[in-house]
């Protein structure tokens, strides 16, 4: 056996609050890598409306999930709708109202405040209720502690925590880190990935590097 199917909605048999996302989710703009799961008592069913939250598509911006990471319940990734212009004394979205409040507002003003799009890697684990702000890029198997806010990039393989998030540990040498991001072992074909689970839970990176 090869592993269970991507496309199975929920893989272990009777937990329904754990699902693949990649099953579930098909809106516009939000792309999840095979084997990501989402883990929450109310289900995965509308991960895509409790947790991704101002994501609206005339903004463009797109939510970029890798393979194999897990999010636990709570999570929300902030999108770019959220945001506002800053550039003069009041904040408050007059324009959106209309009824004549529309004329005069300049559009750059607020899409000098639009951060891109929001990019987590591969391998990422993302604790309970975390948040994680617009176009940040969280790098892979990075941890997200429980509750973090996330409003700056996460480097690949460090441990963030706090409000605003900071990187309180680094969970390999930088030697170590660029030999795991150059075997990238979640681009592996399944089977592979399957005949290596040993190496790839394990701590010899030769043997990660050697497998066939």
């Amino acid at each position: 056996m090869n592993g269970p199917d991507p496309a199975e909605k929920y893989p272990m048999e009777g937990f329904p609050r754990v699902g693949f996302l990649k099953a579930f989710v098909d809106q516009q703009n939000i792309e999840i890598g095979e084997y990501t799961y989402y883990d929450d008592p109310n289900g995965p069913e509308t991960f895509a409306e409790r947790c991704v939250l101002y994501h609206y598509p005339f903004i463009g911006d797109k939510l970029i999930i890798g393979r194999f990471c897990a999010i636990a319940e709570g999570t929300q990734f902030i999108m770019n709708g959220a945001n506002h212009a800053m550039s003069g004394f009041s904040t408050y979205p007059f324009n959106i109202f209309g009824k004549g409040w529309e004329k005069g507002f300049d559009v750059s003003t607020w899409a000098e405040a639009v951060k891109g799009d929001t990019i987590v890697g591969n391998d990422v684990w993302i604790g309970y209720q975390a948040v994680i702000m617009p176009g940040v890029r969280i790098g892979n198997g990075a941890i997200i502690a429980s509750k973090a806010v996330v409003s700056r990039d996460v480097p690949p393989y460090a441990i963030v925590a706090g409000n605003p998030a900071r990187v309180v540990k680094m969970r390999f040498d930088d030697d170590l880190i660029a030999r795991l991001e150059a075997v990238a072992w979640w681009d592996w074909p399944v089977d592979k990935i399957t005949r290596n689970l040993d190496a790839i839970r394990g701590a010899d990176i030769e043997r990660l590097e050697n497998a066939e």
